[in-house]
């Protein structure tokens, strides 16, 4: 991929951010494209934690999809681009297999829950901050 699509998809990603963050969200880059940058890698995507239900982010996106919803992860469309948004969440802890639940928890909560030490590495998308390194 080159530089400059990898920068649409950053510019897409922090525009998502900002939305989120004017809505009164929480929104912080997420898991891979955070290690990426700390690796000094390029993000091949960036993803967004939030404490934004999914209705909520539906209500702020008019192109979503919906696929993973009850997991509380939307895919919000920019310029053909999908970013994922997940509502930060939590384990249910029961015996029936159920898995990770949507929570308006707060991101430290939503870190402890993931699966790789990586996946809760959470980064301010801060403006002026490029991922691209």
């Amino acid at each position: 991929m080159t530089e400059n699509f990898q920068r649409r998809k950053e510019a897409h990603a922090r525009a998502i951010a900002r939305t989120l963050r004017a809505a009164g969200h929480v929104a912080l880059f997420a898991g891979g494209c955070v290690r990426d940058v700390l690796l000094g890698r390029t993000p091949k995507d960036s993803d967004i934690a939030t404490n934004a239900t999914p209705d909520e982010v539906a209500k702020l996106f008019s192109a979503h999809h919906r696929n993973r919803r009850a997991f509380g992860v939307m895919q919000v469309v920019m310029d053909g681009h999908p970013t994922e948004v997940a509502t930060f969440r939590r384990d249910l802890g029961s015996s029936d297999g159920a898995g990770p639940m949507p929570s308006r928890q707060h991101a430290g909560k939503d870190a402890q829950r993931r699966d790789f030490t990586v996946n809760g590495l959470f980064q301010d998308p801060k403006p002026g901050q490029s991922l691209i390194t």
